[in-house]
């Protein structure tokens, strides 16, 4: 497969993308990361928090244009706001209690607390496992990088 520019596109498996974006998405944005080389589709993981990551990670991971950073979630806007817009399309009614959830620590947990009681937790995982999944192929696309299903 050919990107616009007709230099051939790196494939990366869907599965290894997803563990990636899981890992990057897990802590607060930089405190774990991710990148793909754009020359092999290989993904190298590093941490803030851990040295135990036994794989050999390349000098100029972090400065070469060779390497691309895997998004945390925020950066394709899958935190708050699509919280929020999942709110107003399922419980408009709890907008506003639940804008202000996010205006404290612990937000999320409190979040799911509250979709739960309401019955519509289940409904939750699907609109943002769909809304994860149509995010990174769109950053897959933008950046010239295949999928490929397995």
């Amino acid at each position: 497969m050919y990107n616009l520019l007709g230099a051939a596109m790196v494939a990366v498996k869907h599965d290894d993308l997803c563990l990636a974006f899981d890992f990057v998405s897990y802590a607060a944005p930089t405190e774990h990361n991710a990148y793909v080389s754009l020359d092999t589709g290989k993904l190298y993981w590093t941490s803030d928090s851990s040295d135990a990551l036994d794989e050999e990670i390349p000098d100029d991971l972090e400065t070469s244009d060779r390497y691309l950073a895997i998004p945390h979630r925020n950066e394709l806007d899958l935190g708050r706001r699509l919280a929020l817009r999942f709110v107003a399309q399922q419980l408009p009614a709890r907008y506003d209690q639940v804008e202000g959830l996010f205006r404290r620590q612990g937000a999320y947990a409190r979040f799911k607390d509250l979709l739960d009681r309401e019955g519509v937790l289940e409904r939750w995982y699907s609109f943002e496992t769909d809304a994860v999944e149509s995010a990174l192929r769109q950053w897959c696309a933008e950046n010239g990088l295949e999928l490929l299903e397995m």
